[in-house]
């Protein structure tokens, strides 16, 4: 597996792999969230994004600068290479790239109950702010205004954890 930044020709793929990581969603009863349309072309455009590809991609991670941090709009990773550690490497990969950039963290904001929500990213280090702050704050708004509730705000600070222990230049080789 090799990651490296995604190519404006493979959006669409993008987008089916986040619909097909979607599936999931069916079994605990969020069939709205299941259903709902992948991240927008140009929202993709406006990202930074890498594929984790192996040769095509199979897994994304999609990031953009957020009050001096690194945002994680989105991760998706195809359900048919689920559970390899492929999710863990991409956040890996933009905890480097967050560092080289001189930004603070990584956040996001995810579902609350969802066992591969938030307890997973609690599981690569992540943890809810005391505080989340005006722009996450701002995010959370917009994301109940779109009808997605029992969302929480995540916090990771740069360096803080690795958790494939593969440096981003192994996974970028």
């Amino acid at each position: 597996m090799r990651i490296r930044p995604a190519e404006p020709h493979e959006y669409p793929l993008l987008q089916a792999i986040e619909t097909a990581s979607g599936e999931p969603f069916r079994a605990v009863g969020m069939t709205d969230i299941a259903d709902d349309d992948p991240m927008p072309l140009e929202a993709l455009r406006h990202a930074e994004v890498w594929v984790a590809a192996d040769p095509d991609p199979m897994a994304w991670i999609a990031v953009v600068p957020l009050a001096g941090d690194a945002h994680v709009t989105q991760v998706s990773v195809h359900p048919d290479h689920a559970r390899r550690r492929i999710g863990a490497a991409l956040i890996d990969h933009v905890d480097e790239w967050a560092r080289t950039e001189g930004l603070a963290a990584l956040t996001l904001t995810t579902f609350r109950h969802v066992p591969w929500n938030a307890p997973y990213y609690r599981r690569l280090g992540f943890t809810e702010p005391a505080e989340p702050g005006p722009a996450l704050v701002a995010v959370l708004a917009a994301e109940s205004a779109r009808g997605l509730t029992d969302r929480v705000c995540l916090r990771r600070p740069v360096g803080a954890l690795r958790v494939t222990g593969r440096s981003p230049a192994e996974s970028a080789g």
